[in-house]
């Protein structure tokens, strides 16, 4: 089973969000999360959070209020529900926008997912957002832009069918080596010996 969290993040294409929904995915409304899944919609499984930001708060879904007060943002709260029913596999929707600071903690509760040994993938109109420590497998349209963003040091990068090719190399945090590179097949490969890996597939 796959988690869906719809976050209170920026929607501008419905269609396109939607489309990444499957039929038996459970729906997790993070907060507002909840208003876009009504405009898509979808039918919400749970709506959790502090309800500061929703519209309005449903009559006919389970939901489960918290403090305003708290040591976890919505997002997380969600993602940890999910966990404690077993749950191994995310897809984040509505996880970026004009918070920076709500986007940048979304991106890294992947890593947060990544140590508990979860698939989590954010997905918005523009970018698809993972990370890994290990190897990524990455079906996309050849001419896809793959930015590879460490997190740490990352020793033994390397990759394949990308256009600038990676060999058993290392990256440095802050710096842009792996920003912009470009898929030459419909698949390709990210892999790295040791640290953190974002990975990026981007279109303008």
């Amino acid at each position: 089973m796959r988690a869906v969290i719809i976050c209170g993040g920026t929607i501008t294409d419905y269609r396109y969000i939607k489309a990444q929904i499957k039929d038996g995915d459970l729906i997790i409304c993070a907060d507002s999360g909840y208003d876009h899944a009504v405009n898509m919609g979808i039918k919400a499984s749970i709506v959790v959070g502090d309800f500061d930001s929703i519209s309005t708060i449903p009559a006919d879904i389970q939901t489960i209020q918290y403090p305003a007060r708290k040591d976890q943002t919505d997002s997380e709260i969600a993602v940890e529900y999910a966990r404690k029913m077993g749950v191994k596999d995310f897809l984040l929707i509505a996880a970026t926008g004009t918070r920076l600071d709500h986007t940048l903690t979304n991106i890294l509760l992947l890593k947060d997912c990544l140590a508990h040994g979860e698939n989590a993938l954010i997905v918005e109109e523009h970018n698809k957002i993972m990370i890994t420590d290990s190897m990524m497998h990455l079906q996309e349209s050849a001419g896809s832009i793959v930015s590879l963003i460490p997190l740490s040091k990352c020793h033994g990068v390397t990759t394949e069918n990308l256009e600038y090719p990676l060999q058993d190399a290392t990256l440095y945090m802050g710096k842009g080596r792996g920003v912009s590179n470009i898929m030459t097949d419909n698949n390709a490969c990210v892999s790295v010996r040791s640290g953190s890996l974002l990975i990026i597939i981007a279109k303008d």
